[in-house]
């Protein structure tokens, strides 16, 4: 990450601190959600009986650690099949689309997602780990989705 977005970040969570949280479900379930910026969505699912389907859910704000984190969790978490992606987009990060552009195309010689129109969008996970979560999970778009009801039926369908 760049000096500026460094700076920046450190600034974001000093005026608007915004905890970074996941609930766990059934650890044999497939199916992980990621509500990106929506923490009432979030909050919605944690309290909800569907954590008895989900393996995870929790939230994506940066395209490059919050990505990082999620590919190293299914490489750790290999039942993991589906993701599905719901919520707000994340304003500005828009990490939600980086996920969706690194799934489809990969990264470059600089480990930059191919196609993401995120100003900072480089990770830090191997190759391999990405080939992984590349073949082996499938994205649900749902992105801007914020009925809670339209998306548990989504669910239902995995």
């Amino acid at each position: 990450m760049n000096a500026i977005g460094e700076i920046i970040g450190e600034l974001c969570k000093a005026i608007l601190p915004i905890p970074e949280e996941y609930f766990t479900g059934n650890p044999n379930s497939s199916i992980a959600i990621c509500t990106l910026s929506s923490i009432d969505l979030l909050k919605k699912f944690s309290n909800s009986e569907i954590l008895d389907d989900i393996a995870i859910v929790g939230r994506l704000l940066s395209e490059n650690k919050g990505i990082d984190s999620i590919i190293e969790y299914v490489n750790s978490n290999q039942k993991i099949k589906t993701i599905i992606v719901c919520g707000k987009e994340v304003w500005g990060h828009k990490s939600g689309d980086s996920l969706f552009q690194l799934h489809k195309n990969g990264i470059d010689k600089n480990f930059k997602i191919i196609n993401s129109s995120s100003p900072d969008p480089y990770l830090t996970v191997s190759e391999s780990k990405i080939k992984y979560f590349q073949n082996n999970v499938k994205l649900v778009n749902l992105i801007n989705e914020t009925d809670y009801e339209t998306i548990l039926t989504k669910i239902r369908f995995f």
